[in-house]
């Protein structure tokens, strides 16, 4: 069995990493160009394909670790799975607590589990790494043991159960932030302090019943990745790695068919079942995994049957090589920058003013540049982007790979 991997899947893991990570830390949350904003609820925008397309990776490397798992037996690939769910998991939370302080004004005091002047705030328990981790531990047992084509049924059920308890469990409008069933269950398990306010009331978009169809992303990345080792058969066999330029037009054909297919599903269902990425509705999982199989299926063209590797590639695909280490430290670095202060000035009312190194920058050199202060904002995510691909390449030129 062959154990070469494409290099266009690699190239469209570390294109989504990269794009995690620009979208993520914009100089101003007040000034963001249009795409590169999520959709307030329904609706889905470049920045709402991120995530799924993440998930998306997730299923594809899976299916091309998961035989040497089997052939390891249950003991393998039961130490495995958990090891690497529960890091993810705990990476995750803490990152969600780092740096453990902040400023309060000019004292640094440890942030408490439950804050203790306000029991309603505390620390956010989920997040994006612990759905990926959830959704990864999830589908691994489902590929694990269950044939492809039960995976496909047993995905569709899931869809379609998802649907219906969220119509049938919701208020009048089961679909919207208020009617939604899925808070009152994570505010049970979770407790309003562990929630994510960003929507101005407890409410999680990365929560435990939205990770539900999240784990079915996942699935179907696996099961394009079978695709993809099978030389666009679907015979579900594992074959060697498409070689001949037939095969490989054949395999283009068959992501190119699947993808629009699941476009126009995602795209029908939505009529009834609107897509939004803040309860990952079922037409959301269709439509953004549509698009997912018709972005692999034009890299594969363009790459390997065009043999194409140049500057662009090789930029995305080093955020591939340390994907959850540059991912990582992207959240990481900001939030202990905070804890630096600079001087910067004294108020009106006679206050010492402070800023951060990465503030200073944003407003001492992005902001200034001529034209909307959307340019600006998009100026310094690009600068922080293209830091941390500079650290990915020294890694990748020492081969440092950091694994979990």
């Amino acid at each position: 069995m062959a154990k070469k991997r494409y290099y266009s899947l690699d190239v469209f893991r570390g294109a989504t990493v990269a794009l995690m990570i620009l979208v993520n830390n914009p100089g101003s949350w007040s000034h963001i160009f249009a795409p590169m904003k999520h959709a307030p609820w329904h609706g889905v925008t470049p920045t709402d394909l991120v995530f799924p397309f993440f998930l998306f990776a997730v299923g594809n490397a899976l299916a091309f670790v998961m035989p040497r798992l089997r052939e390891g037996g249950d003991g393998l690939f039961w130490k495995k799975v958990i090891k690497r769910t529960v890091l993810i998991f705990g990476i995750g939370l803490f990152l969600n607590w780092w740096p453990f302080v902040q400023w309060s004004g000019d004292n640094l005091i440890f942030r408490s589990w439950v804050n203790p002047d306000n029991p309603e705030q505390g620390i956010r328990i989920l997040g994006v790494l612990q759905r990926i981790a959830l959704a990864y531990f999830f589908a691994s047992i489902l590929v694990y043991y269950l044939k492809e084509k039960t995976l496909i049924w047993l995905s569709v059920g899931v869809l379609f159960f998802y649907w219906g308890i969220t119509a049938l469990s919701g208020g009048g409008d089961p679909y919207s932030l208020e009617g939604w069933f899925g808070t009152q269950i994570d505010k049970t398990i979770l407790g309003e302090a562990h929630m994510y306010k960003g929507e101005g009331v407890p409410f999680d978009p990365e929560g435990l019943v939205s990770t539900l169809p999240a784990i079915i992303q996942v699935v179907f990345g696996y099961l394009t990745g079978i695709l993809i080792r099978n030389r666009g058969s679907v015979d579900w066999l594992w074959h060697k790695f498409p070689q001949t330029q037939e095969e490989q037009y054949k395999l283009v054909s068959v992501l190119m068919l699947a993808g629009f297919i699941l476009l126009v599903l995602g795209w029908t269902w939505s009529l009834g079942f609107p897509i939004n990425k803040k309860i990952w509705t079922s037409s959301y999982v269709l439509y953004t995994t549509g698009l997912a199989i018709l972005t692999i299926g034009a890299m594969v063209w363009y790459i390997e049957i065009g043999g194409v590797k140049n500057k662009v590639t090789r930029f995305f695909d080093v955020f591939g090589k340390n994907p959850l280490f540059i991912f990582v430290l992207s959240g990481l670095l900001p939030r202990l920058m905070s804890l630096i202060r600079i001087d910067n000035g004294v108020s009106e009312e006679g206050t010492q003013l402070y800023t951060s190194p990465l503030a200073w920058y944003y407003h001492s050199v992005c902001a200034k540049i001529p034209g909307p202060p959307e340019w600006g904002s998009f100026l310094y995510g690009f600068t922080f982007l293209v830091v941390m691909w500079v650290i990915c390449y020294y890694l990748d030129k020492k081969r440092i790979y950091i694994k979990v």
